[in-house]
């Protein structure tokens, strides 16, 4: 497992230092990020509802067996890496995109969402390091902080990620779905209506 949690590492890695110019400023338009947090949002809940189908069944229709972690192979561990690699374009989310990417190849709730954060150890150490590195550069570091703030995250995260595996074992993806189209509707009325600029993510950069 270890060794395909690098494989769906690679798009994400090689995209990432690729459209770095990008990310970090046309990307960064408030109008993008809010179509994406829409989109992704009703991809995510299309995901959703087939793997409900598939667990649940249908009248005239038995439940479908979805594929465990245990099924992974390397071509899906390529395509989990291409849905995260989405998460570049501010908006998409990196585990939103992935565990959507594993339920439309049809992986369980549990398998998708697993497979979806341990791809983030990689991809989260890799940006932490780089982060570090530009802000050593400006000698600006006090290591104390720094690593205080890394084990509360670290043991945040944990907490969260804990809550998360169980959650989604007997409920649906469907509350973070409504959230994510809410949240892109109040920011595309905010920026219609002037209170946001369409470029401040990107000031704020």
């Amino acid at each position: 497992m270890g060794w395909l949690v690098i494989v769906g590492s690679i798009p994400i890695g090689v995209l990432g230092v690729t459209l770095k110019d990008q990310i970090e400023g046309p990307f960064r338009d408030l109008r993008i990020t809010a179509a994406m947090l829409i989109g992704m949002g009703i991809v995510l809940g299309v995901a959703d509802r087939l793997a409900a189908r598939d667990e649940k069944g249908g009248r005239h229709r038995a439940p479908k067996q979805r594929k465990a972690l245990e099924d992974l192979g390397v071509r899906d561990g390529l395509i989990y890496g291409a849905c995260q690699a989405m998460a570049l374009i501010p908006g998409v989310s990196r585990s939103g995109a992935t565990i959507s990417g594993g339920l439309f190849m049809g992986y369980t709730r549990e398998a998708a969402a697993r497979y979806s954060f341990l791809l983030a150890i990689p991809a989260v150490l890799a940006s932490g390091v780089f982060e570090l590195k530009d802000a050593t550069e400006g000698g600006h570091v006090s290591w104390g902080p720094t690593i205080f703030a890394t084990i509360v995250a670290f043991v945040v995260g944990y907490m969260v990620i804990a809550w998360f595996m169980k959650f989604i074992t007997t409920k649906s993806f469907m509350p973070f779905v409504w959230y994510r189209i809410a949240l892109g509707i109040l920011i595309i009325v905010l920026v219609t209506m002037g209170v946001l600029s369409p470029h401040a993510a990107e000031s704020a950069g």
